[in-house]
């Protein structure tokens, strides 16, 4: 049934591709029909689909991770789906260098987010829900990954839009959750309509939607390219597509200015977050933008979507970092880093830097993913201590004979109530000292700041970042591009800011006194949710190896033949070949100097004199402070001149057409309607039943007379027959005479 597939391949690798998606999809369905109400299995069940869905992927990956040219040869395997006319839209898979690396990131972070949860949920009423939800959550980034064509990772772009709402809104008797969920859903539907339209608009000039027939045909490339686009915009059709496709990767990957909802996203569980963050949502909007990279090459290099994509990246980087410095809650922290550290995977896009990109974006996805499921620890130890404090004090001073043991507090974010006394566990204010009461919580989210802030050499985040600056040196400060010039000037500040923020964050947290009693309660959680801290921790440090370039001093000699594989292994995604650029010391020397001086910066203000109890936080002296605690008022802006306006258009509609035009349309035509069945009751009354009636009454009448006549005598009856013989007689004589 399948088509051939494009390069020669054992079958079951083209259907292990198949296979890869449908475990944690049969999860949910399997969760939501049957086992809702078994908690342990349901989680088994989801736990181990998960697993086999990572084995099947790995099988793919470790076939062709040496296969040099599978960029222009991927493997596929496709079949006709859906007639339109003369065409016919295919479903398949396929697997090429991208998605092959992919392969390998996606089920291994989302495998261990699954097995974190286990511990984390643990106590949550809706425990069967959250599993359902999360495992369609993960089959559907495992379906867009292995997807052969934009239709296809549209359908599951979307169903990861549905899984995002059900599981941002999880606590939906919060209101700041069901309110996150519409924010998120309603703002990322603003990208994906602009994804939809560049989709019709690609499938209008191509007649395909298949990746290998648009990008890996030079011919189509450079058709596209020729033919001035619609509307006389002054742009190439191919770059007014890659446009309209990359409004659906602001969108998802919460670029400026739809990035507004990421930040109210961490209403979810913490598990969420690190889902959203690391493994699917925000990860997918990048990566159909690097899918997409050779349509924006083949724009121009100084193209109006590259310099688009450059501007955006920028502008998001710079923007998320400051208002990172500016927060509080533990998880708000990590979700304005994710803003900016998308900023920069989409600014080395937008100035030609795929494999930076692609780079990033694979080291974030495993640091980033270690951090929140830290941060959740975190909470998770935090709310513990805050229980035990508040049960002692409540056993001592007000009910002795009470008991509250050890459960989770019902207000927490394992609840759907807020405390009375509003006591946040989120808040790294109500936090420090946990270095000791939880030290592999510490020294795992550690090693993910260490990675975020890009702390040279022992970590991956320095690796991958530095790349970026390494290209957008070369392109701007060596080649003379002025956008990659002001590109690498903000992600230098930006890496800076970064690396500040982060230290703040973890001196807040673990250094120092406690500063509640929650905090010095706090203990280490489980060993469900420390083991894939753990593993991920090494991926933080070491998935960086993979790419060091081979003339980087010392480094490079010792990977050998390993050095630069990402970048061998994926430049044949590219019709046109990345320019290898010769080691240059002074964006290392960048990269090392904004990572330590950051640090050093962050531990001369918050490490050196940890905040204690009460004390203001040295941000808040920053005259601009409120300014970024308030995220640059974006969503005050949006709610002047979006939200307001549409809410006053609705009630303007409302007040105005539903109730003086709609209603009273309405009500004239009921009163109307009245009227005229009032009239088919009288007309009935007197036409139709008083004629019915009237006939009844003369047949009535008439058969009492002709009954009358019915006497029982016999000269009676012979009296009649001789009258009616005279009547006929006649009416015979003077009618025939």
């Amino acid at each position: 049934m399948f088509a051939e597939a494009t390069v020669t391949a054992p079958d079951y690798l083209t259907t292990l591709l198949w296979l890869a998606p449908l475990p944690p999809i049969l999860a949910f369905g399997l969760i939501a029909l049957f086992l809702n109400r078994y908690r342990q299995l349901s989680s088994t069940v989801a736990v181990v689909s998960m697993i086999a869905s990572t084995v099947l992927s790995f099988i793919v990956f470790f076939n062709v991770w040496q296969l040099k040219d599978l960029g222009k040869a991927p493997i596929r395997s496709t079949f006709p789906w859906l007639a339109t006319g003369d065409t016919v839209l295919n479903i398949g898979v396929g697997v090429d260098p991208l998605g092959a690396t992919f392969l390998f990131m996606v089920p291994l972070a989302c495998s261990l987010i699954f097995i974190y949860s286990t511990g984390y949920m643990a106590n949550d009423p809706y425990y069967t829900r959250f599993f359902a939800y999360l495992s369609l959550f993960g089959g559907s980034m495992m379906g867009l990954v292995v997807s052969d064509n934009l239709l296809m990772l549209f359908i599951f772009w979307e169903l990861m839009g549905f899984c995002s709402y059900s599981l941002i809104g999880f606590f939906y008797k919060k209101p700041s959750a069901y309110r996150a969920a519409v924010k998120a859903f309603m703002t990322t539907r603003v990208g994906d309509m602009l994804l939809l339209l560049g989709m019709a608009y690609l499938y209008a000039e191509t007649g395909t939607l298949s990746f290998h027939e648009i990008l890996h045909n030079e011919s189509v490339l450079q058709s596209l390219a020729a033919k001035p686009a619609v509307l006389g915009l002054g742009i190439s059709a191919a770059g007014l597509i890659a446009i309209l496709i990359f409004g659906g990767t602001v969108g998802k990957s919460a670029q400026w200015p739809l990035h507004v909802w990421l930040p109210d996203a961490m209403e979810g569980p913490t598990p969420v977050s690190a889902m959203i963050h690391a493994a699917t949502m925000v990860s997918a909007g990048v990566f159909m933008l690097l899918r997409f990279f050779p349509l924006l090459q083949a724009t121009g290099e100084h193209s109006a979507a590259f310099t688009i994509v450059a501007l955006v990246g920028a502008i998001t980087a710079f923007m998320g970092a400051t208002i990172a410095i500016a927060q509080y809650d533990i998880k708000r922290v990590l979700a304005f880093s994710t803003i900016s550290q998308l900023g920069f995977m989409v600014a080395a896009a937008g100035i030609g830097a795929y494999v930076a990109a692609t780079f990033h974006l694979l080291t974030h996805a495993f640091f980033k993913a270690l951090l929140f499921l830290a941060s959740g620890s975190v909470i998770h130890g935090v709310e513990h201590g805050h229980h035990h404090a508040h049960a002692h004090h409540h056993h001592h001073h007000n009910n002795p004979g009470s008991h509250h043991g050890d459960e989770h507090d019902e207000h927490s974010e394992h609840g759907h109530h807020e405390e009375a006394h509003a006591f946040d566990p989120q808040d790294m204010r109500n936090m420090g000292g946990l270095m000791k009461r939880m030290p592999i919580t510490f020294a795992t989210f550690l090693i993910g700041g260490a990675a975020l802030a890009g702390v040279p050499f022992i970590t991956a985040g320095f690796w991958s970042k530095d790349e970026i600056f390494a290209d957008a040196y070369y392109h701007g400060l060596v080649k003379g591009d002025g956008l990659a010039t002001l590109v690498f000037v903000v992600l230098v500040a930006s890496a800076l800011m970064t690396a500040f923020y982060t230290t703040r964050q973890v001196a807040m947290t673990f250094l120092g006194q406690p500063r509640t009693e929650a905090a010095a309660n706090a203990v280490e959680s489980a060993p469900s949710m420390t083991f894939p801290l753990i593993v991920l921790a090494v991926f933080a440090l070491f998935i960086g190896f993979i790419n060091i370039p081979k003339d980087f001093p010392l480094f490079g000699a010792l990977m050998g033949d390993g050095a630069f594989w990402l970048k061998n292994f994926i430049a044949s995604m590219l019709l046109e070949k990345p320019e290898a650029l010769k080691f240059n010391p002074v964006p290392v020397v960048f990269s090392i100097g904004v990572a330590l001086g950051g640090i050093a910066l962050g531990y001369a203000v918050y490490g050196a004199r940890p905040l204690q109890a009460g004390q203001t936080d040295p941000v808040e002296k920053l005259p601009f402070f409120k300014f970024l605690y308030n995220r640059w008022y974006w969503d005050e802006l949006y709610q002047l001149i979006f939200v307001r306006p549409m809410q006053a258009i609705a009630y303007g509609y409302s007040r105005v057409v539903d109730k003086q035009v709609i209603d009273r349309v309405l009500e004239d035509g009921y009163a109307l309607g009245a009227r005229v069945t009032k009239g088919f009751a009288e007309f009935d009354r007197v036409v139709i039943t008083g004629f019915s009636d009237t006939v009844g009454r003369i047949f009535r009448e008439a058969g009492l007379w002709v009954r009358d006549l019915q006497s029982g005598q016999v000269q009676n009856y012979l009296l009649s027959g001789l009258a009616m013989a005279l009547v006929i007689l006649a009416v015979f004589v003077f009618l025939f005479q």
